[in-house]
């Protein structure tokens, strides 16, 4: 019988669009777990740095050699194969190994155009490879290094509208869905190499690009007044799943919906 292994301390982590919101949270929760990181971003330069110094005071605020895992920061346009491909190559200079041991497929795009009429094909094909294309390939770079080694975590940030809820089109809905699908795939065919594959399905979580704060939702179905917690999530509590799903090898092929109740 395989034994339980769910100590997180000196593996490495990538996450992708980790310059705020969920990305952000993930890297600061992982971190405090002594997770190494590679953090990607698209543009916002100043925000990966603000993060990173972030990060040094976390440290620094640790007792000595209570915290000290590495941190490296790549921009990246997960859209394109080349650019990831070229990340995993840098991940091999600087970390010293051929992929991450967590994967946290974050990075993603919504233009909220909720009828179907006015999404163009183009609008539909740019957010399937940001959202859905992006997380295949990264996938498919990371998991021989997790198979190698017996042990991987692939986590995937998901939302309300894989369900067939949220404020966005069907756009957005077939591209979360597909991740949903992808997932529930590779964990039936992966959990014999000792690699899970979650997601976590959030809604309405505030402090983010998408989703500011609770004005930016008045009057939609994401209304505060129609979220039985009244109120929106936090990227904190989106965090919290990923750590989870990382500290816990018998969970596999789930998605977890974090809504505040909202269906």
């Amino acid at each position: 019988m395989a034994a339980a292994s769910n100590a997180i301390e000196g593996k490495l982590a990538l996450i992708t669009g980790a310059s705020g919101g969920i990305g952000a949270a993930c890297a600061r929760a992982l971190y405090l777990k002594n997770v190494n990181l590679a953090l990607t971003y698209s543009s916002s330069e100043d925000k990966i740095r603000a993060l990173e110094e972030e990060l040094w005071a976390l440290r620094n605020n640790h007792s000595p050699n209570a915290l000290n895992p590495v941190v490296s920061t790549h921009r990246v346009d997960v859209g394109s194969a080349d650019d990831l491909h070229r990340l995993f190559k840098s991940i091999r200079e600087l970390h010293g190994q051929d992929g991450p041991d967590i994967l946290v497929s974050n990075a993603g795009y919504g233009k909220r155009i909720p009828d179907i009429a006015d999404i163009s094909t183009e609008e539909f094909d740019y957010t399937i490879s940001i959202n859905l294309r992006a997380a295949f390939i990264l996938s498919k770079l990371s998991i021989p290094h997790m198979a190698a080694q017996r042990w991987g975590r692939i986590i995937f940030v998901s939302s309300l509208a894989a369900h067939g809820g949220g404020i966005n089109g069907c756009h957005y809905a077939a591209s979360k869905a597909g991740l949903h699908g992808l997932m529930k795939n590779l964990a039936t065919k992966h959990a014999k190499d000792g690699i899970t594959v979650n997601d976590v399905a959030p809604a309405m979580i505030g402090e983010t690009g998408m989703l500011p704060d609770e004005k930016s939702v008045e009057g939609t179905a994401g209304d505060v007044r129609n979220i039985p917690v009244g109120r929106l999530g936090t990227p904190r509590e989106v965090a919290n799943v990923v750590t989870m799903f990382c500290q816990t090898g018998y969970l596999t092929g789930q998605s977890v919906l974090l809504s505040g109740g909202l269906k």
